[in-house]
């Protein structure tokens, strides 16, 4: 680790173990490189990744603090899924989110959108235009059914930051990581086999499983740790379990990141019923603190760990380049990639590429991170301020969705059909759910940098929560006399 991130981590220990409190003002620049033994520059490197966490804030003339709490709402409890093997359903919904094209004047709150405007992308898009200008014609034509090999070896990088050391050789270029779930599906699983997932879960997956005819188990997920490991064992007991899959890090649609003691006893557990896990780690990059969480992948001896993963997320939805690394099972990925695409569009592997190994891919990742983490609290607000009293609202360690929780009997999809006349969709909590479940839940997207734009949508949308909420209590029967 660089001297300015151990001294980034040492710092932010002490403020979560509350040796610096709130309101506190923290040592100057000057007081930690004598005491540390570092350079002016490297306090202040230390500073903006504290800064970027929001850990620390900096007062003009004045130097850094540690920033007073706001009082946040409370965050939704332990889920209470099914726990038993269903059919996935929910198509209808899910194409009702995927159907309409974002522009205009309409505010798409509920699709899983980064921000693509950011002025740190400009790198990207000369990069694009290398790459169509290429006078070999390579990037009109086939690429290796593994992808760019350039791209692989900035991949294979970019995973040591996730404690993962992967040669380029065991990396599979996908049509980004919706791919990268599908091939996996097919090469591992039978029509009728089991997987256990996390609950909420990524709805793209899951209907995945209803393509290839496998059946969700729904396993509780805790908002702050992650997937119930109690739960999974007495699922894994009671049913034939062919594989787990789950998001760990920066969790769609939650935002948890998993303790690394789960992880490694997830993996104890797998080992225990040999059985292996699908970790989409497709927002792990967007962790708001340094450095970024480990993957499950990372503490993986013994092969069991398939990981799929994509630049949609951290750079952009329309390169449609994601990746996995599936360890032993490499030779069948290949053959349901070729079977799924045959191979993927050389021109934006090369863009990528360039884009990476040019040094542009870390600085946009800082500050997306920063960004996001702002939008966050500032969403965090908003809901608080205009939905209706006892939403519960999840805190996300990353990424850029929260989860908000609304009255037990809330219509999520009625919720979007009235948001029609605004010209507002946000996401019904139903599609994260197999079995339909979480319809009085909504999760909400907050990378838009348009800020004005967000805040009044979200305004919108509490309105109308708010409005049905209260004729929910309406039309609710009487108490009976105590």
């Amino acid at each position: 680790m660089k001297r300015y991130a151990q001294l980034a981590t040492t710092l932010g220990e002490r403020i979560e173990q509350g040796l610096y409190r709130p309101g506190d003002r923290l040592p100057s620049v000057r007081a930690l490189s004598e005491e540390h033994g570092v350079s002016i520059s490297t306090v202040q490197q230390a500073y903006r990744v504290l800064e970027d966490s929001g850990l620390v804030e900096p007062r003009p003339k004045s130097g850094y603090f540690v920033p007073e709490r706001r009082e946040l709402p409370p965050m939704p409890a332990m889920t209470r899924p099914a726990q038993r093997p269903v059919d996935v359903s929910q198509w209808d919904q899910v194409l009702e989110q995927v159907r309409r094209a974002p522009g205009g004047d309409f505010v798409q709150l509920g699709r899983g959108t980064p921000d693509i405007a950011s002025p740190s992308l400009k790198p990207l898009q000369r990069a694009m235009v290398h790459a169509a200008r290429r006078t070999d014609l390579q990037s009109l034509g086939y690429e290796g059914i593994q992808g760019s090999l350039p791209l692989r070896e900035q991949i294979a990088r970019l995973m040591l930051d996730s404690g993962c050391q992967v040669p380029p050789s065991e990396i599979v270029i996908t049509t980004g990581c919706q791919e990268a779930l599908a091939i996996t599906l097919r090469a591992i699983c039978e029509p009728g086999d089991i997987i256990a997932i996390d609950s909420p879960s990524f709805h793209g997956a899951m209907q995945a499983l209803k393509a290839y005819g496998l059946k969700a188990l729904e396993i509780p997920t805790d908002p702050t740790n992650g997937i119930s490991l109690e739960a999974l064992e007495l699922a894994m007991e009671q049913w034939p379990v062919k594989l787990i899959l789950l998001t760990p890090n920066c969790n769609n649609p939650l935002g948890y990141i998993m303790p690394d003691a789960r992880k490694r006893a997830l993996l104890t557990l797998a080992a225990r019923y040999d059985v292996p896990i699908l970790e989409d780690d497709v927002y792990g990059e967007l962790a708001y603190a340094y450095p970024r969480p480990r993957s499950i992948k990372s503490f993986d001896t013994d092969d069991r760990v398939l990981l799929a993963s994509s630049f949609s997320k951290t750079v952009a939805p329309g390169l449609r380049t994601g990746w996995v690394v599936p360890g032993r099972y490499l030779d069948r990925i290949l053959h349901f990639k070729y079977i799924a695409s045959g191979t993927c569009a050389p021109q934006p592997q090369m863009a990528l590429a360039e884009f990476v190994g040019g040094g542009h891919y870390e600085p946009h990742i800082r500050r997306m991170r920063a960004q996001y983490q702002r939008h966050r609290d500032l969403m965090t607000e908003w809901v608080g301020q205009s939905f209706p009293a006892g939403s519960l609202v999840s805190r996300p360690r990353g990424g850029f969705m929260l989860w908000v929780e609304l009255h037990p009997q809330f219509d999520s999809v009625r919720l979007n059909q009235e948001l029609r006349r605004d010209n507002v969709q946000v996401a019904a909590g139903n599609i994260f759910s197999a079995s339909g479940k979480y319809r009085n839940c909504i999760r909400l997207n907050y990378s838009n940098r348009d800020l004005p734009v967000i805040e009044a949508a979200v305004r919108k949308v509490g309105a109308c929560a708010t409005r049905l909420t209260a004729e929910l209590h309406e039309h609710a029967e009487e108490p009976l006399p105590a």
